[in-house]
């Protein structure tokens, strides 16, 4: 960004002071003579680029002004529609002439005889005196009106803000980084992000911070969310609840989530003064008890708040629900049946520092797998009443159809049509509990497949994939979505009573949690400890930190949260210089996998079986990192069931974690091959250069496919090999954990299209058996998995206890 404008002029920021993150009080800030206009201000200059990056995040993700705003408006179109239409319902529709309870008589000059008796849709309407008349008599209706007005006025307002502020953001985009908005879906998050860091770097946007790091970034944008997901992670919030008859129930909707936010960050009485700090009082130790009563005095009144609104929020929920749901189930009554990630199962799985659109697409690539293992699932008994209800609907349905086919007068018969309607969904449903006779399922292996994406397992889980408990805990990461939309309708009354009685109760504990894991940095804020990812304050000697952490087990993360955050945080920022400690870590990560890697089998022995994972499984060639990660989860079970074709004489019995090491060592050898060819070689485009900055210039011009082509293999190839890094350092855990479990038996074959699910078939430069290591990756893009396939393919509805039993059904 050289050629961009030079700072000439030096103004102090005292309009945002109290918004301004601790040392940057009295900032004095760049700003441009060429951006001093009404366009871009000082307060674009500085407040949004150092204050505003949440705002600049989720500018780039919703795809620009134009977009955000459609938005917004129509959600408040949304919800005036939902109150206007209820309300024309509920008080404009004559229901016995529509129902044809009462009869109309349309006898008059000019009226054909036929037509006296017959029903029309202005018939049921009443008109507008009458239907006014009747909204004036309700006091109820009127009381409803009046809240739905005032919180629409609420929006509205709220919407203009959001127009002026993204305006502004708009202008950023511009005039600072240089981004055109009919050009902003052609640049990748991590390019705005080397943007905004050049932009500091060369032009000292802010002389307080010379340089901006990834990990500012990321802070800023993730504050409030790294504290969720630090207390989920030592299970402080009340999400989990042992209840009688019910057992350990998860239980965490949107609303509560919101009431949870509003209470520790942003709401009235909150924990924090403002978004960047938290108020001193709860830095300090000595009244504790005194503001854990005051918190727990919060925690009363919005809970009895939320009782207060249950009604209307009960309403709304239930009306938002009917308009969204009913067309979809009446089109595909088995949607019901398909699964998504639940919102505890979201921050459960979430790395420290993991911004939205990497979860999203790391829980992406789980998804398959994940159904193929909650599907590997199924109650014999279910099976049977399925069988035989399916059986009798259809038979009764088979009739229906017939007498309509002979004589199409049938349909006229009162409730004929929602006798077949209703006989159609029961079969639909039926169905879905019918297992497959010809499926052959290895819960084992579906859980390794399934643990490369999503990174987190509990231990107890290993060993223990075919019972029905770990299916259980599995389903509350990994929900049906009628148990969402069902949790959704229950949250207005569940809500309250989770505040008073179980929240309250945690009141001593938020606060300790707060002071004790709460730090200070110059230039950001407040921000939760743990997302500094610090190996010697929060790591966990169980996984791999073992003499490089001084943390105690109250300040440990739970299920190897740091150690795994910090390697994938390090991944998807190659350019990020991490600390003395994290380094130390990651080195020793690294001379662990080489010695491991030195033990394993051959790159060129894992790229001989990519074929065999690969073929059964599609009936395209995979390519790249879909070969590497199905052989890494494929070899140990080859290498121990005497495939023909492979001499076993000189195959010793492997495990995952050697041939993870053997190929993160190849990739690793193959990285700086790359570097040195490319030295020797001449410059490359810099958006292809590992080692260089994105941007030269602000006027650097990239062709636009091959940056775009660039940029998602890059993405794609540090997720695959993060995905090996989680296997290999889960593998490393149950050894340190349970060291005699790693001489177990050998495990049975299971087909192969079973092992390695996530990722699809790619199109591009594939892997060449005869290539000589160090290995190569070639171009390769993936796919975007399509809504409606996740929708066909996983329309079955599996629930109980025991794994699938048929023609050779389980490994």
């Amino acid at each position: 960004m050289s050629s961009g404008p030079t700072y000439q002029e030096y103004q102090r920021i005292e309009d945002f002071e109290e918004d301004s993150p601790p040392g940057e009080e009295d900032l004095l800030v760049h700003v441009p003579e060429g951006l001093k206009g009404k366009d871009v201000t000082n307060r674009v200059q500085c407040v949004f680029f150092l204050n505003q990056h949440v705002y600049i995040y989720h500018f780039h993700q919703k795809n620009g002004f134009t977009c955000m705003m459609l938005s917004e408006f129509f959600e408040l179109f949304q919800f005036l529609f939902v109150v206007t239409f209820t309300t024309f319902l509920v008080n404009c529709v004559e229901y016995d002439v529509l129902f044809a309870n009462r009869a109309v008589n349309h006898t008059g000059p000019g009226q054909n005889p036929l037509d006296w008796n017959k029903v029309t849709l202005p018939d049921a309407i009443l008109p507008s005196q009458q239907c006014t008349q009747r909204i004036e008599e309700s006091s109820w209706i009127i009381f409803l009106l009046i809240m739905a007005a005032i919180f629409w006025i609420y929006r509205l307002v709220k919407v203009f803000c959001n127009v002026l502020n993204y305006w502004e953001i708009r202008q950023f985009y511009i005039k600072a980084l240089k981004i055109r908005m009919d050009e902003l879906c052609n640049f990748t998050w991590q390019e705005v992000q080397d943007r905004l860091i050049s932009l500091q770097r060369e032009q000292q946007m802010c002389i307080h911070k010379k340089e901006l790091t990834e990990l500012d970034i990321y802070h800023r944008i993730l504050r409030f969310k790294n504290y969720m997901v630090a207390m989920i992670n030592k299970s402080l919030l009340p999400v989990q609840l042992q209840l009688p008859l019910l057992g350990n129930v998860v239980f965490l909707t949107q609303g509560l989530k919101y009431n949870f936010e509003l209470i520790l960050f942003w709401g009235p009485g909150s924990l924090f003064q403002n978004k960047w700090n938290l108020h001193p009082k709860y830095k300090r130790n000595g009244n504790r008890l005194e503001l854990a009563q005051q918190l727990s005095r919060v925690i009363l009144l919005i809970g009895l708040g939320n009782l207060l609104l249950c009604p209307f929020i009960l309403v709304w929920q239930v009306l938002y629900a009917f308009f969204s749901y009913t067309e979809v189930i009446r089109r595909e009554p088995g949607s019901l049946g398909t699964r998504r990630w639940s919102l505890y199962g979201r921050l459960y799985l979430r790395h420290f520092n993991e911004l939205d659109h990497e979860l999203n697409g790391r829980l992406g690539r789980a998804y398959k797998p994940t159904s193929k293992y909650m599907n590997s699932f199924t109650s014999p008994m279910l099976a049977v009443l399925a069988k035989n209800i399916a059986f009798f609907s259809g038979s009764v349905l088979a009739v229906l159809i017939a007498l309509t086919v002979y004589d199409e007068d049938v349909l006229t018969v009162q409730h004929i049509l929602t006798a077949i309607t209703v006989l159609g969904v029961v079969i639909t449903i039926a169905r879905s509990f019918i297992p497959d006779e010809h499926m052959v399922w290895c819960p084992e292996q579906l859980l390794q497949c399934m643990l490369a994406h999503i990174h987190y397992m509990p231990d107890h889980w290993r060993g223990n994939a075919n019972k029905s408990e770990t299916r259980d805990e599995v389903a509350h990461l990994f929900q049906y979505k009628a148990v969402f939309i069902l949790e959704e309708l229950l949250s207005p009354i569940v809500t309250p009573f989770i505040l008073i009685f179980f929240l309250r109760n945690k009141s001593l504990e938020i606060i300790d949690f707060f002071r004790n894991f709460t730090v200070e940095v110059v230039g950001v804020g407040d921000i939760c400890s743990f997302a500094q990812m610090d190996i010697r304050r929060h790591g966990n000697p169980k996984w791999l930190s073992e003499g490089q952490t001084e943390a105690s087990v109250y300040q440990q993360a739970e299920n190897g949260k740091t150690e795994l955050s910090l390697m994938h945080f390090t991944i998807k920022n190659p350019h990020w210089q991490p600390p003395q400690e994290s380094s130390v870590f990651i080195s020793h990560l690294k001379e662990k996998v080489q010695h491991d890697a030195q033990g394993g089998p051959s790159s060129q022995l894992l790229l001989s079986e990519a074929p065999l994972c690969t073929s059964l499984q599609s009936n395209e060639s995979a390519t790249g990192p879909d070969n590497l990660l199905a052989s890494v989860l494929a070899h140990p079970v080859l290498t121990a069931s005497g495939v023909q074709g492979l001499d076993h004489r000189f195959i010793p019995l492997t495990t995952a974690a050697s041939a993870a090491a053997s190929v993160l060592a190849s990739l690793s050898t193959s990285q700086a091959a790359n570097i040195s060819r490319t030295h020797s070689h001449g410059p490359m485009p810099s958006s292809l250069h590992p080692e260089s900055p994105m941007y030269h210039s602000d006027r650097t011009i990239i062709d636009s496919d091959s940056r775009i082509r660039s940029n998602t293999i890059q993405s794609e190839f540090a997720s695959a090999e993060m995905s090996l890094h989680a296997i290999y350092m889960h593998e490393l855990h149950q050894q340190n954990s349970h060291p005699q479990r790693t001489l177990g038996p050998r495990q049975n074959a299971v087909p192969m299209r079973d092992l390695h699910t996530g990722l699809q078939p790619h199109t591009g430069l594939g892997f060449s058996v005869s290539m000589p290591s160090p290995v190569h990756l070639g171009g390769w893009q993936e796919e975007e998995e399509e809504e409606e396939d996740e929708g066909e393919d996983e329309q079955e509805i599996n629930s109980g206890s025991t794994p699938k039993q048929g023609t050779g059904s389980s490994c």
